[in-house]
């Protein structure tokens, strides 16, 4: 693990966007295409506003969510909305997006057909990764039923989460998914998430969804 400190979270913004574009621009020399997982809620949205005008062949680019919450793609909590208005803009409007969740009916109906569009697309060129205070990551929660399962060596690329903290089920990439990516990045912001890190070094990843994916990770940290 690659721990990076920041002055301030602008820094951390612009920083992590150049970081990205260039592993992007990396994998494009000797690839047909590259694959960015991205997270939602809170944690991208400055970076997204860096990285969207970076000069790469985007249109050879696959953008997708590390997970989804089973809402429709304009609700105001659709990481796929935040994707949209806040990365695929500017010179990065020209990506190919690969939702996990169509937007209405049960996640397990589409689920199979989810997967089989996003297998020819791994392992991930790059990953973008959050943090809860609770160790959670993508929807990986602690103590969540089928938490074991979505850990497992030989699970599959996708996982329905219906955590009983959170108000909807939300579709999730699975642990072997997230950190068999080929360069791995965790933003993480205050002192909390910083301590809460810190416990996760010594927990088991039932315990501690991020521990699955610390191998080899490169986090970056500002107060």
């Amino acid at each position: 693990m690659n721990f990076i400190k920041y002055a301030d979270r602008d820094l951390l913004a612009i920083d992590v966007a150049n970081i990205i574009a260039g592993k992007l621009k990396a994998t494009l020399l000797h690839e047909d295409y590259a694959t960015l997982a991205v997270p939602g809620g809170t944690t991208p949205g400055r970076i997204f506003d860096a990285l969207c005008a970076a000069t790469l062949d985007w249109d050879r680019v696959f953008v997708l969510p590390t997970d989804e919450r089973c809402v429709p793609p304009d609700h105001e909590r659709s990481n796929a909305r935040l994707i949209r208005e806040r990365l695929l803009v500017n010179r990065a409007a020209a990506a190919t997006f690969l939702p996990l969740y169509p937007g209405s009916g049960e996640p397990e109906d589409s689920l199979a057909e989810v997967e089989a569009m996003l297998t020819p697309r791994l392992p991930l060129s790059v990953l973008i990764l959050g943090m809860g205070e609770d160790m959670h990551t993508a929807s990986l929660f602690p103590g969540m039923e089928g938490l074991e399962a979505a850990l497992a060596a030989d699970s599959p690329v996708l996982a329905v989460a219906r955590p009983e903290t959170q108000p909807e089920p939300r579709v999730t990439l699975t642990g072997p998914v997230l950190n068999g990516a080929m360069s791995k990045h965790l933003i993480l912001k205050g002192p909390e998430k910083r301590a809460a890190l810190e416990r996760a070094l010594s927990m088991p990843p039932e315990e501690a969804p991020i521990a699955a994916v610390l191998d080899q990770i490169s986090v970056h940290w500002a107060e």
